[in-house]
């Protein structure tokens, strides 16, 4: 019967209907209600839900682009060169980006897309609010194509980023995210580091001018001033600096003599820091300190020094007590003077003694009363008295 051979198709608000006849695309059933004479079999609806604007079929896109005419007000066709991308928004809302040499099928329908096309050959930097997007944004934003074409960088607080295109450099960058196209070229950024950092030299074996092998340890502060003498001029900064450490204290101390080092070190800071600050500017690199935290001695040097320094110390004593004595004898001779040449002085020491005296006695005989205690218990015969 007749009736037998129509189909019937319901299309929703949010659908659209593909409407083949013998395997080939002839219209778009919009929503609503629709009804298919199919006698033989040869047509075939296929509906689609437009809410996923994305419709991937290479057979339609290539008659989607034989017949534009018929197709403009249903599809729309982004078809990408070698060197571009395509950024997707959908309702004004950055939502994908398409790789190179793409071509990709959209629907007309409620869900509004524009593709920007970006040309990667001739620009080199993402824009700062794109490549936020890109780097940072959802997950699934960015394609694998599109990752394996995109170069992002983050320089750190203290840092400073050296931007190379195909080995040149082109670029010195600041603290921040970075996001760079490398189509047909090569695209690297060397990181270095500003911060101040320390080089410690430690164990180093050096003869003093008098023959005397010494261990000394060294300490030294440095930041990188100039990052682009620092990176293209030597290889390893901290080794270069390790080095130059190295060379000026054996300078420096197979000039000297052992004591003259142990006297004063601070000269021989002083001068390992004038040396190495002025060769590793060169190489873009600020020396801020040096310092000598040890000179190690070996054990018989050390057996030797201790007992200079005892016998220094013990001469310094005897000297010392050889001034107190005389100072002594001196103070007495003077005293003695003074009571030869005033009697009342002598009379007062002579009480003074006295007393001294029965501090010590528990009982004292007197004869003569007061007068003979005061003149013949202690008598001090002084001459011309």
């Amino acid at each position: 019967m007749k009736w037998m051979k129509l189909k019937r198709v319901l299309v929703a608000r949010h659908e659209r209907a593909l409407y083949f006849k013998d395997r080939a695309l002839v219209g778009v059933l919009e929503p609503g209600v629709h009804w298919v004479f199919d006698p033989f079999g040869h047509k075939q609806v296929t509906v689609c839900d437009v809410t996923v604007p994305e419709l991937d079929s290479p057979r339609l896109e290539v008659e989607v682009m034989e017949r534009p005419e018929l197709f403009a007000r249903h599809f729309q066709v982004v078809e990408l060169g070698d060197r571009e991308v395509g950024l997707v928004y959908k309702d004004g809302k950055l939502a994908g980006v398409l790789p190179t040499g793409k071509r990709q099928l959209y629907w007309r329908g409620p869900v509004q897309v524009q593709v920007e096309v970006l040309d990667i050959g001739a620009e080199l930097e993402v824009p700062k609010a794109l490549a936020e997007l890109l780097v940072r944004g959802r997950p699934g934003l960015v394609t694998k194509p599109v990752a394996e074409c995109l170069v992002p960088v983050e320089v750190a607080e203290g840092s400073v980023g050296l931007l190379y295109v195909n080995g040149e450099l082109k670029a010195t960058l600041k603290p921040g995210l970075y996001a760079y196209w490398k189509f047909n070229r090569s695209v690297t950024v060397e990181k270095v580091d500003t911060r101040l950092t320390t080089v410690e030299v430690s164990g180093q074996e050096i003869l003093t001018r008098d023959k005397v092998s010494l261990r000394v340890n060294l300490s030294a502060a440095y930041q990188v001033a100039d990052p682009v003498k620092a990176k293209t001029l030597v290889k390893d900064n901290a080794e270069q600096l390790y080095r130059e450490l190295q060379f000026a204290l054996r300078q420096a101390v197979g000039v000297r003599s052992l004591d003259a080092l142990l006297a004063d070190k601070e000269v021989l800071d002083a001068g390992i820091f004038g040396t190495v600050k002025e060769r590793m500017a060169v190489y873009g690199v600020d020396v801020r300190s040096v310092g000598v935290k040890d000179v190690i001695l070996p054990g018989d040097m050390k057996d030797i020094l201790n007992r200079v320094v005892l016998a220094e110390k013990e001469a310094q004593a005897n000297l010392i007590k050889r001034r107190e004595e005389t100072a002594a004898t001196r103070s007495l001779l003077n005293t003695a003077r003074l009571m030869q040449e005033n009697k009342v002085l002598l009379r007062l020491k002579e009480l003074e003694t006295l007393e001294k005296v029965t501090e010590k006695v528990d009982k004292l005989t007197v004869f003569g009363g007061l007068e003979g205690v005061l003149k013949d218990t202690i008598r001090i015969d002084v001459p011309g008295t």
